[in-house]
C-alpha cells in the first residue's frame, strides 16, 4: 500500500510537470507568433478606418458601461496602447499602464501612450502588486486558452473590488464558429492551438467568485470582417476608407437583429466582486 501511495504521488507529479511544460511551450509559441505579425497587426488593426469601426461599435458600448474618470486602468494584451488612447480620450484624468506578452508591443505601447507596460503572460501566475480600479482586454483573453483560469485569476487579482472589466472577445456562440475553427488552422496570421473563440456563459461561469456579470452585447457584421478584420480577410488598407461609408449603415442595421448567433464577437461588462482570490475560491 505505502509502495501504490508513492507511485500515485509520483504519477501525480509526473502530469503536473507535464502540464506545466506543455503551458510553457504554448505561451513561448504565443509569444513568438504575435512578436512576428505584430507589424502587419497594428497596420490592419489600428489604421484610421479600423479605429473610426473601434470607436463607433466597440469603444461607444463598452465605455457606456462605467465612469473611468480619475481611474487608474490596466490595459490587458495592450498591443501598442491604442485603446488606452480611446479610454484617455474619452475619461478626464484616468491614467493607464500596458500589459502584454511581447516585449515589442509593450515597447511600442510605451512610445504611443507615454506611459509604463509591463510583459506578462496572463497564463501563468502572474504576482502583480499593483491594483486597479478596473482593467480592459480587447481580443486578448482568447489568446490565453493555455490556461484560462491563471488568466483569469490573474485579473481578479489586479481588479480593485467593485471595479470593472472590460472585454471584447469572439464568439464561441456564433453560428459560423466551425468554419472560423477550420480558418485558424489554415491562416498564418492564427495560432490554432493557444486561441479559440470564447463563450460569453461559460468564461464568466468560470470567472465566478470573482466576477458577476453586468452586461453583454453581440455584434459583428459586414464591416467587422471587411474594416476591423482586414488582414483576415485581406482587404487592403488603401481601400477600407472608401469601402467605410458603404458597410457602416449595413452593420448598424445589421446589430439590431436579437439574436446572438447571427454574431462572430461579444462585448461584456464585469464586475469585480469582494471574494479575496485564495485557494479556497479556485477558479475551474
Amino acid at each position: 500500500m505505502q509502495l501504490l501511495r508513492k507511485l500515485n504521488g509520483w504519477s501525480k507529479r509526473a502530469q503536473e510537470l507535464i502540464h506545466f511544460v506543455n503551458r510553457t511551450m504554448e505561451s513561448s509559441r504565443q509569444k513568438q507568433h504575435y512578436t512576428e505579425i505584430h507589424d502587419a497587426y497594428e497596420l490592419h488593426y489600428y489604421d484610421a478606418t479600423s479605429m473610426k469601426y473601434r470607436s463607433r461599435f466597440i469603444y461607444d458600448w463598452l465605455f457606456s458601461r462605467a465612469d473611468l474618470s480619475n481611474a487608474k486602468i490596466a490595459d490587458l494584451a495592450c498591443g501598442s496602447g491604442h485603446n488606452s488612447l480611446a479610454i484617455i480620450e474619452r475619461f478626464r484624468g484616468v491614467r493607464t499602464v500596458g500589459f502584454d506578452i511581447s516585449d515589442r508591443a509593450c515597447e511600442s505601447y510605451q512610445r504611443t501612450t507615454g506611459n509604463p507596460a509591463r510583459a506578462i503572460d496572463l497564463t501563468r501566475p502572474a504576482h502583480v502588486s499593483e491594483k486597479f480600479d478596473g482593467a480592459i482586454i480587447v481580443g486578448g483573453l482568447h489568446h490565453c486558452v493555455a490556461d484560462l483560469p491563471q488568466a483569469l485569476r490573474n485579473i481578479a487579482e489586479i481588479v480593485k473590488p467593485g471595479g470593472h472589466l472590460l472585454m471584447m472577445e469572439p464568439s464561441a456562440d456564433f453560428a459560423l464558429n466551425i468554419v472560423r475553427d477550420k480558418w485558424y488552422v489554415v491562416d498564418k496570421y492564427f495560432d490554432a492551438p493557444t486561441e479559440w473563440a470564447l463563450s460569453h456563459e461559460a468564461i464568466l461561469k468560470q470567472a465566478s467568485p470573482y466576477f458577476e456579470g453586468d452586461a453583454v452585447r453581440y455584434f459583428g457584421g459586414p464591416a467587422y470582417f471587411l474594416i476591423l478584420n482586414s488582414l483576415v480577410t485581406r482587404v487592403p488598407p488603401r481601400i477600407k476608407p472608401m469601402l467605410w461609408p458603404i458597410v457602416k449603415p449595413i452593420e448598424i442595421a445589421f446589430s439590431n437583429i436579437p439574436l446572438p448567433s447571427m454574431y462572430p464577437c461579444f462585448l461584456a461588462s464585469w464586475k469585480r466582486t469582494g471574494v479575496p482570490v485564495s485557494g479556497k475560491n479556485p477558479i475551474k
